[in-house]
Order: C-alpha cells, then sequence, then structure tokens
C-alpha cells in the first residue's frame, strides 16, 4: 500500500507519519484538525476495502468494539469511508506514545514473576470487561498489547481479528499468521471458530513467552506452527525454569489446555486466580488495582478569614436607623363648622315615603323568592356512588334520579360525574336531584386487519371512531404486495376514541442479493447467511484438495436477486479421508486420546499407565473415523 502520508482524510484528519504496517492495515500518526487532538489513523489495504463482505464485518466489530469504555483498552473514536481523497476504509483510535510488549520483551528479554503479573493484571482487565458484554478479542499477542509513556498498559485491534477462515489466512497472508499464528487455540486452528476460552488460550502463550523469553513453537511455516498447537501440549514452564513458582506453572498450563473446557471459562476468572496469586506470593505487600495509575488528589481546603456579620452589616443598620428617626406628622382632625337645623315635614313627604316603604317591601320578597328564600341547597356529589348520593339527598328530603350516562376518563365507573342543579344550586323541597352516572374509561379494541386492503381496513377503523395514522409499506414473507399486515397499536388492544392507528401493508418478499461462500469458512457461511435471513442447510463430505470447515460448494451459488429466506444447500469439507496415525507414545491416556481424536479418528485405551504401544503403527494411513488402540503401561 503507498504511504498516505500528508493526506487529509474525511477532510479532518492529518496523516502525519506512519507507526506500523500489517496484512490487514497501515497504522499513522495524524491530528484531528477538529478537535486538534492526537490520533491514530488505521487505513484498511485496498484489497481488503474492496471486499464488501470484509468491510461490512469491519464497521459492525467497529461500533460493538466502541462501545467498550475501560482505560486498559485504546478507544475507537471514528470510523468510515475517504471522501475526496485516496479511497479507503479507516478506524480513528486514540494515539498511544510509547512501545509494544513486543519492543519490550525483545529488550529486556525473560521477565520475572512480579513484572509479568504487573503487566498481564490490566490486560486481563481489558479482556474481562470485553467479555462481559460478549466481544473476543481473536488475536491477542504482544504486539497487540501497548505500554504508554506513562506506564499505562493497554490492548489494542479489540473484535478486529476475525477477517478470514484460518485456510485463508495461511495463503493470503502468510507474514501476519506465522505471528498470530503462535497464540491460536486448537479450536481456531481445526474448526475456525473461537470464544472467551480462545483468548484465555493465547494469555497462556503469552504468560509463556514472557516467562520463558520464546514462544512454545517454532517453525517455518504457519502450517507447521499450528499442527503443533493442535497436536502437541504446551510444556510445563517450571521444566523450562525451575526458578518460576509452581502455581505460576499451573495456571500457565491450565490457561494452555488443548481441551478448551479445561480452561478458564473467561478473562474474569483467569483475573481472579491471578490476583489469589499474587497474594500468596506476597502476602505483606497491599494490593492496588491497577486500573487506577494515580491515587485520586484531594484538595486542600484554603483558610477563610471569619467576617462578623455585626460588621459586615453596621453601616447598613446605621443607615437604616437614620431613615427612620424622622419626625412624627400631626394631623389635626376639623371641626363641623355647619349646624343641623330642625325643619317640619310636609304630608306630600310622607305619603311619598309611604309608598316608597311600600315599593321596598315588594322589592325584598321578590328577592327573597328569587335567591331561593325556603329552597334546599344541593351538596357536591361528585365521586359518590349512585347509592352514596341517594342516601345524602334522601336526608335532606330529596328524590333522585338519573339524567343520564356518559364515558369519563376520570371518574370510575358508576360514581357521579355531577348532578342538575349542581352542588350549591338550590331545590324546592321534595324535589328531584338528577344525576350523571359514570359509564367508566371509554376503550375501543383495535380489530384484525391483517389480509384486508388498506381502504377497507381505514374504512373499518373510521366507523370505530378510531383516526387512520401512517400507512406505511414493509417486506413480508407471507403475505402478497398490497394487503394489511398489522396495526400499531396492534389488534386486541384496547384504545380511547379518535386514536391514531398506524397500518403495515405488505410489499412482497424481499429480495436481496447472494453472493458465494466457496472456499470460505463454513461458520462464517452458516452465520452471514443465516443472519442475511436464508435457510440454509449444511452437509458435510471428504475432500482432499479442501481444507477442513471449508465451503466446497454452495446452491445456488449466488445471484443479484433471490427472495430472502430462500434454502440455501451448503457443502462444508471434512478433511482429507485419510488421516496419519500420530506419535503419542509415552502421553498419558486423556492426553493422546485427545490428540487422536482430534484427527477425527476413534480410540480404544487398554492397560493403564502411558502410551506403550499403537495400532495401527505410527503413520498408518486410515480413514477418519478408524478405530486406534492405545496399549498403555
Amino acid at each position: 500500500m503507498s504511504d498516505l502520508t500528508g493526506e487529509l482524510i474525511d477532510n479532518r484528519y492529518l496523516l502525519q507519519r506512519r507507526l506500523a504496517a500489517g496484512g490487514m492495515a497501515t497504522i499513522y500518526a495524524g491530528i484531528d484538525t477538529r478537535l486538534d487532538r492526537p490520533v491514530a489513523v488505521k487505513i484498511m489495504h485496498a484489497h481488503l476495502a474492496n471486499d464488501e463482505a470484509f468491510v461490512s464485518r469491519f464497521i459492525k466489530e467497529a461500533k460493538a468494539t466502541a462501545a467498550l469504555s475501560h482505560p486498559n483498552i485504546v478507544s475507537i473514536q471514528d470510523q468510515g469511508w475517504n471522501e475526496g481523497g485516496p479511497p479507503a476504509v479507516f478506524l480513528v483510535m486514540e494515539l498511544v506514545e510509547g512501545t509494544t510488549l513486543r519492543d519490550f520483551l525483545n529488550e529486556n528479554g525473560v521477565l520475572n514473576t512480579e513484572q509479568t503479573i504487573q503487566i498481564i493484571n490490566p490486560v486481563l482487565s481489558a479482556l474481562a470487561a470485553a467479555h462481559k458484554i460478549g466481544i473476543i478479542h481473536r488475536d491477542i499477542k504482544p504486539e497487540n498489547i501497548l505500554i504508554s509513556k506513562d506506564g499505562r498498559i493497554k490492548v489494542a485491534d479489540f473484535g478486529l481479528a476475525r477477517n478470514t477462515s484460518m485456510a485463508q489466512t495461511m495463503t493470503a497472508e502468510s507474514s501476519v499468521v506465522l505471528g498470530s499464528v503462535s497464540y491460536l487455540s486448537p479450536e481456531q486452528v481445526q474448526r475456525g471458530v473461537a470464544d472467551a476460552r480462545s483468548d484465555i488460550y493465547a494469555i497462556g502463550i503469552v504468560l509463556f513467552e514472557m516467562l520463558i523469553g520464546k514462544k512454545p513453537y517454532d517453525g517455518e511455516t504457519p502450517i507447521q506452527i499450528a499442527y503443533r498447537h493442535v497436536n502437541d501440549r504446551i510444556p510445563r514452564i517450571n521444566q523450562i525454569n525451575s526458578n518460576i513458582p509452581e502455581v505460576i506453572a499451573d495456571l500457565v498450563f491450565d490457561a494452555t489446555a488443548p481441551n478448551p473446557d479445561q480452561r478458564p471459562k473467561d478473562a474474569e476468572e483467569l483475573l481472579n486466580k491471578v490476583r489469589d496469586i499474587q497474594a500468596k506470593l506476597d502476602p505483606k505487600r497491599r494490593q492496588l488495582s491497577l486500573e487506577l495509575d494515580l491515587p485520586p488528589v484531594v484538595p486542600k481546603i484554603s483558610k477563610r478569614k471569619k467576617v462578623s456579620v455585626g460588621s459586615a452589616f453596621g453601616g447598613l443598620k446605621e443607615k437604616t436607623s437614620q431613615l427612620i428617626s424622622t419626625k412624627p406628622i400631626n394631623v389635626s382632625k376639623p371641626e363641623d363648622s355647619v349646624r343641623t337645623k330642625k325643619r317640619k315635614v310636609s304630608r306630600r313627604v310622607r305619603r311619598n315615603r309611604i309608598i316608597a316603604l311600600l315599593l321596598l317591601s315588594g322589592l325584598i320578597f321578590g328577592g327573597y323568592t328569587f335567591l331561593g328564600v325556603g329552597k334546599i341547597s344541593v351538596p357536591s356529589l361528585v365521586g359518590l356512588t349512585q347509592s352514596e348520593a341517594k342516601s345524602t339527598l334522601s336526608k335532606l328530603g330529596l328524590e333522585t334520579e338519573v339524567a343520564e350516562e356518559v364515558f369519563s376518563e376520570d371518574i370510575e365507573k358508576g360514581k357521579v360525574i355531577s348532578s342538575k342543579p349542581g352542588g350549591g344550586g338550590k331545590v324546592s323541597p321534595a324535589g328531584t336531584v338528577g344525576l350523571v352516572i359514570s359509564k367508566g374509561q371509554e376503550r375501543i379494541q383495535i380489530p384484525d386487519l391483517k389480509g384486508l386492503t388498506p381502504d377497507v381496513a381505514s374504512q373499518k377503523l373510521s366507523e370505530l371512531g378510531l383516526t387512520v395514522g401512517d400507512i406505511n409499506e414493509v417486506f413480508d414473507m407471507q403475505l402478497a404486495s398490497g394487503f394489511v399486515v398489522r396495526s400499531d397499536p396492534k389488534s386486541g388492544e384496547a384504545v380511547k376514541r379518535k386514536s391514531i392507528v398506524n397500518i403495515e401493508v405488505s410489499k412482497g418478499i424481499e429480495k436481496i442479493s447472494l453472493k458465494s461462500f466457496v472456499g470460505k469458512g463454513g461458520d462464517e457461511a452458516l452465520s452471514e447467511l443465516t443472519d442475511q435471513g436464508f435457510d440454509v442447510d449444511v452437509t458435510y463430505k471428504f475432500s482432499d484438495s479442501i481444507f477442513k470447515g471449508q465451503v466446497i460448494s454452495q446452491t445456488p451459488d449466488k445471484s443479484d436477486s433471490i427472495e430472502l429466506g430462500s434454502k440455501i444447500a451448503v457443502v462444508v469439507s471434512k478433511g482429507p479421508e485419510f488421516v496419519f496415525v500420530p506419535n503419542v507414545l509415552g502421553k498419558n491416556k486423556n492426553d493422546a486420546s485427545l490428540d487422536i481424536e482430534n484427527l477425527g479418528l476413534k480410540v480404544v485405551i487398554k492397560g493403564v499407565g502411558k502410551v506403550n504401544n499403537i495400532s495401527p503403527a505410527i503413520g498408518t494411513r486410515v480413514k477418519q473415523g478408524a478405530v486406534i488402540t492405545l496399549t498403555l503401561r
């Protein structure tokens, strides 16, 4: 891949210098010109950027990894396609200035137990956080463990190692796998599958290398190294270096067990074991969590000068007293200077006064009648049951009747919503008060609209007093185009009158493109085809030319337009029909049985002890499924 130093990626990231290059990508140190901060930018190689399946998987796993937030994980900040420059798929990460564990081992050689635990603890802490949310690293090795200048341990490339099957990687990127294959678990080599226990195996190999100073196996080709991981047992490290504590040797031996079920189930379990060992080796030492580089800083409280409230407000008090100490204003009371004079009232005036008195009496009588004098005041009845309201009014000598029944969102069914007249109103003695009774909340049940046309479904909803909302088209595997698939709210739900009901109408069966998985991993084909919604039928056949676990054929092979849910027949290789009997002489029953069964052979054990004889003989060409007899003494 050409050097992109100086390029501005996505009109934002200025590539300043190249940091490293590998089989998948080249990493540059750069500057985020928008936020003015240093970043590391990984640019995928062009041949991978043109692989749509790889890019899609890369984006999906980058998003999943971005959800990880841990101080010992290199954080992902951005991802995308370069626009306006050289075509490239890129990933933006935090820039960790420092070195890798590989460089550290090359410089320092063998590490002691204390150094090893100090480095591996934060690595396991990072892996534990990932395993908890279902993210598997798949490519743990010293090159992906970074040591920053301030001593912080960071794990890089989370979730991005699952790019191709084992066999493809060996042929296409042998230089990369020669570094990675030394840390691959037997199940990754044989079946191309990985889980949290595969990361544990890789950690065990890293521990082996840190404590011994070299990898367990060497070889000229990746296949030679992978073969030894499958067929040989990682030796105990205290047999190589007797100074290594027994508990550390046991830990590494368990982590590198060929059978995944015999390893710790995840990084959290292994981390707890490491911490227990650390406490046993140095019980007097106070154990601190390596997630914290520095203890929390407690800020000093500055001394403040005490201020007297009296002195602070003394001036204000003095001014206030000055304001309120004014002289009172005397207000003199005026005296009447006019005297009332008596005078004689005439006959005409007396007559007018009598008429006025009669008019006043009529007005008073009419007012009393109008204002309900003599009538009974109706009490508030809201919220009472019908019987409670009747009892209350009967005590006042009043009758009741149900004026009407209406729906109410606030008043329970059977209780009074209002009265006629209302509370405080007047009614004649022995009169009747009308009651408005609640029928409870009005609810309309959504009908079953599936299979109807949109027009008929809309009419049916309108007749029930419901409002038709959005009508959206969706793909459906069962209904033909133009018929209602479902409603929202769904059929059978009870809703208020005039509620909005949205309708989804079928567009028929979705058609998508189908790519060929011939030559790729069977697990990958099954996973991706199933995720895309196809009905996958997998069969297995022997093949002398196709690696075990890879797809031999696919029917249909590929298509630009095929209905979702179509049946796809996939034939996966079981490897060569014939295999060679391995050399398990001197091994115990369990290890020897595991080695033979991994080749697809059956085992019969005779005797106890270690393997003394093998039948058929070592190197004999036999069919998979053949019985191998082991004689133990």
